[in-house]
């Protein structure tokens, strides 16, 4: 694109329509200042503002979204809220017209009130990652504008300023670079790199390099470490690489997780059940009797019908379910940030996990070291000193082979790192690779320390990108580091191949050889055999120098060098990860890594721990720019493991599998990774490596970086929607029993509703609120890591759970309407001496003690409760006697009793109560025996069946 094109005038910067069009890594820094209108000198005030105008202000701007109280007033568009605000208002009206006290109605619209402000706590966490992005963002900045120098803020940057850049500063815009001096950033947050990189201004790049090799450009949000530089903005705001971060989080839209999404089709059902329930009540009742004389008596059914058919306590009990098993989770190392993600993580059927820190150790390694004839493997973890080096599965001492303690002294001497030791703990300052080279020598009893002052430092060459070694001059020993007869030596280590192009002979066990392309061969077939293995391979070479060369002349000297050999290192995967990979397995989970490495090294750590099969395919982040979405979303199921890939790559992926039916769980640290944690189902942050931005994003932070923590959330997550589906059927079989019970009152003839409403808010907030939080303490059933995942789309009905909610409401209404029907016989006789309103007392504790049978036995599908460890879940026998005492109280203090309009029982009436509820106990108990025999007879048959296939062969 040229200049002319969209210049406006020679004083004016040039504006760009498309702002993203310039590939500015791919002009040189001139052409860049053409493009922008700008100059050395920097801009003028007339410019700027003309600039300032077209670009707007240099910040991250927010979408519009949902304000405490909009979030607070969606809570009450749920169905079944709605419903009960609805027989709020009539039980009100009803009340005022009698003239009665309307406590049904302000006990309603308490519940509905406590329903709201919980799903408001869920819902109201704002979005942080934005915020997090914003604090990215320096506020004070120097820059040059008509040749003076100045400090700005921030925000007031315009596309054609120019930074003045230093060690410590906060880079506030991206830029293509000037000029630059020893200039190294750090953009690990940006770009997932660890090492700062160093940044050269002179170069001029392909257009199709990705962002970590934009040396020439320097991006906002990231942290200059050394050294000083010049650059002209070239985007600001919303259009850098920050901002374009920041507009996919923002692109977003949280889903309902699986949870949500069973709740509100629970609602729908209920709801939509109730409602006919009512309308075949009303007009049953007043075809009947064939005018409105009982309209009222009918209303007053429907009003307990509805208020019984919503499980009040239900929303409640599920967030203090979901928050225990967060605090599970918090022991096991895994922050949940938002509540519904313990239940998603149950249904999690893909990890898509990062390599580095969570899958391995993120501690280089060294694995083998390679002479020009030996080849030695090293034992050890971490950069403890502590190991061996093996050859032919013998230890063996660095001086029983003359190659290689020179090639020991070189990793100790070419080196800058530092080996700390705390404690037991062993850690590295600087560079990991380096520190893995000390690591090395360290197990070869040569420490740098003492190595430092025996060998004295008189000249070094630093790495860089385009040298890719690194050399240095010491004081040697003759007897160190044969073949020198001179006090100095220079040794150099760096890329394998750029280091051999240098040397012209090689150290072998019997000295000095010549390096004939025979030899070079056998060196280049040796790198490869290493890189194929993933290990990241460094070659090193010394010469000696008789005598040092001036220092602006060393890297010169970099010539006929002695070759000395290969070393390799790995990333070392965690020990406990490889089970990990192969429980996930078991579980029907799905493993995926995506890492910004290299392909090979990827490969062979996928491999190692068992996520990839030799010969399976790898995605490269190339490739997968070249898929379209639905190339994409076919490829998805074949490939396990990605590498070089880029943030939207990320998004990409996670996109794909969602669009599969996958439910995903991605990690990630950096804040490139914030627009595919907030897709993900299951965004997990690390905890330890992370940015504030990906851990705003994010559902779950590993408080460790490890991946076996997200399986142990994964059970947890299992264990919780067992015990949630374990509670929903109890709370709702039981609630299907009281509205069936109260239906059939004025259907059978009896006088009057059998329940009010606030005897009905009782037993579904206390009566069935506390035995089911005692549910959802129920520990994990032994088989919960071995079976797939359930289907994330699962009806909450699925499984036989709607089936067996109908069969034990049916069975426990039935048990209360005989207990009804004998009791209201019972307390109308001309001999009974009480209220004859008794009956309803009657009937309202049958089916509050009968959930009391109902939760004992609903521990468990299969075994019988005889048979379970009662101290394995102690909450459930203290939550049934706890309540059994309340529901006594209510009958037998007075003020209680009259609150509620209950009447006291005698000896024998209670005691009816409790053999009428202890048969429901019985007939769970029964069904759990006739599913056992059924189960072992189809066993016995498939046994049969097999046996006779096997015979008959």
């Amino acid at each position: 694109m040229s200049s002319s094109s969209f210049a406006q005038s020679p004083s004016v910067p040039n504006s760009v329509s498309d702002e993203g069009s310039v590939a500015w890594h791919t002009l040189l820094p001139d052409e860049a200042l053409t493009e922008l209108g700008s100059q050395h000198n920097g801009l003028s005030q007339q410019q700027v503002d003309r600039q300032r105008a077209i670009y707007g202000t240099n910040e991250l701007k927010e979408a519009a979204g949902r304000n405490a109280w909009g979030i607070f007033w969606d809570q009450f568009k749920n169905i079944m809220l709605l419903m009960l605000i609805a027989v709020a208002l009539v039980s009100l009206t009803l009340d005022l017209r009698q003239g009665s006290f309307p406590k049904d109605a302000i006990a309603i619209f308490a519940i509905v009130l406590l329903n709201g402000v919980l799903g408001y706590l869920q819902e109201s966490r704002a979005e942080k990652a934005l915020a997090s992005l914003k604090k990215m963002t320096t506020s004070r900045v120097r820059v040059r504008r008509q040749g003076q120098e100045a400090e700005v803020d921030a925000k007031e940057l315009v596309p054609g300023d120019i930074l003045l850049l230093e060690a410590g500063v906060q880079v506030p815009a991206d830029g293509r670079l000037l000029d630059a001096v020893n200039l190294q950033i750090r953009e690990a947050a940006l770009t997932g790199e660890a090492e700062a990189v160093i940044k050269y201004a002179d170069q001029t790049l392909p257009e199709t390099a990705p962002l970590g090799d934009r040396l020439n450009l320097v991006f906002q949000g990231t942290e200059i470490v050394q050294g000083r530089g010049t650059a002209v903005v070239v985007q600001t705001g919303m259009s850098t690489e920050l901002g374009r971060i920041a507009a996919l989080i923002q692109s977003v839209d949280a889903e309902p997780t699986p949870l949500q999404q069973r709740m509100g089709q629970l609602g729908n059902v209920l709801v939509s059940g109730a409602m006919a329930l009512v309308a075949v009540v009303v007009v049953f009742g007043l075809l009947r009797t064939g005018d409105l004389s009982l309209f009222d008596d009918l209303l007053e059914v429907s009003l307990s019908m509805a208020v019984a058919v919503v499980p009040e306590g239900l929303p409640a009990v599920i967030t203090v379910t979901l928050a225990l098993g967060t605090q599970r989770m918090v022991r096991r190392n895994a922050l949940i940030r938002k509540l519904p993600a313990v239940e998603t993580l149950g249904s999690v059927t893909t990890i898509c996990s990062d390599k580095t820190g969570t899958l391995t150790q993120n501690k280089m390694v060294v694995q083998f070291v390679q002479t020009i004839d030996t080849s030695f493997q090293v034992t050890g973890e971490g950069y403890a000193p502590i190991g061996e080096m093996m050859h032919q599965g013998q230890a063996v001492a660095p001086e029983a082979h003359p190659a290689l303690k020179p090639l020991m002294l070189a990793c100790v001497l070419c080196n800058d790192a530092i080996l700390k030791h705390e404690g037991s703990l062993w850690t590295i300052l600087g560079d990991p690779t380096e520190g893995a080279l000390l690591s090395l020598a360290g197990k070869a009893g040569l420490d740098k320390t003492r190595l430092s002052e025996r060998y004295k430092r008189i000249g070094e060459v630093p790495f860089s990108s385009e040298r890719k070694r690194m050399s240095v001059m010491v004081q040697a020993h003759e007897q160190t580091f044969p073949g020198s007869e001179t006090a100095t030596v220079l040794l150099t280590k760096g890329s394998p191949e750029l280091v051999l192009e240098q040397c012209r002979s090689t150290l072998s066990h019997t000295g000095l050889l010549p390096l004939n392309a025979e030899r070079v061969q056998e060196i280049q077939q040796q790198n490869n055999a290493m890189a194929a293995r993933g290990l990241r391979v460094l070659g090193l070479a010394m010469k000696p120098m008789p005598t040092p060369p001036p220092g602006e002349e060393l890297d010169a000297a970099e010539t006929d060098l002695i070759w000395l050999g290969l070393v390799g290192m790995l990333d070392a995967p965690r020990p406990e990860v490889r089970a990990a990979v192969a429980e996930c397995q078991r579980a029907g989970i799905r493993t995926v890594m995506i890492t910004g490495d290299h392909q090979l090294t990827a490969q062979a750590i996928a491999e190692d721990l068992g996520i990839a099969q030799p010969g399976d395919v790898i995605l490269t982040g190339r490739e997968l720019s070249e898929f379209d979405a639905e190339q994409l979303e076919k490829t998805v199921p074949l490939v396990s493991v990605y590498a070089r890939v880029a943030p939207e790559h990320k998004l990409r992926i996670v996109q794909a599998l969602q669009q599969q039916g996958e439910l995903v769980a991605m990690t990630g640290d950096g804040v490139n990774d914030a627009p595919a944690l907030k897709q993900a189902d299951i965004g997990v942050a690390m905890g330890i490596t992370g940015t504030d931005v990906s851990k705003e994003a994010s559902d779950m932070v590993l408080l460790d970086d490890n991946f076996t923590t997200i399986v142990a959330a994964a059970e947890e997550g299992r264990v919780v929607y067992d015990n949630i589906r374990r509670f929903v059927k109890y709370i709702l079989g039981s609630n299907i029993g009281e509205v069936i019970t109260i239906a059939a009152a004025p259907l059978i003839g009896l006088g009057g509703v059998p329940l009010s409403p606030l005897q009905i808010l009782w037993m579904n907030l206390v009566t069935d609120g506390l035995p089911a939080l005692a549910l959802a303490m129920e520990p994990a059933e032994p088989n919960v890591m071995n079976r797939p995942p359930y289907n994330p789309r699962e009806s909450i009905f699925a499984r036989g759970l709607g089936l067996y909610m109908i069969r034990v409401g049916l069975v426990l209404s039935i048990l209360t309407i005989v207990l009804m029907v004998w009791a209201y016989d019972h307390t109308h006789a001309a001999r009974y001496p009480g209220d004859p309103e008794t009956w309803k007392t009657m009937v309202f504790t049958t089916l509050c003690l009968a959930q009391m049978g109902h939760a004992l036995a609903v521990r468990s599908d299969t075994q019988l409760t005889l048979h379970l460890n009662p101290l394995s879940n102690p909450y459930v026998l203290g939550s049934v006697m706890f309540t059994t005492i309340l529901q006594l109280l209510l009958i037998y203090v007075p003020p209680l009793q009259d609150f509620f309009g209950l009447h006291s029982l005698s000896m024998t009436e209670l005691a009816i109560c409790f053999g009428f509820s202890a048969l429901m106990f019985v007939w769970i108990e029964i069904e759990k025996l006739f599913i056992r025999i059924v189960q072992s007879r189809r066993n016995r048959f498939h046994n049969r069946k097999v046996a006779g296939h096997f015979y008959g062969k």
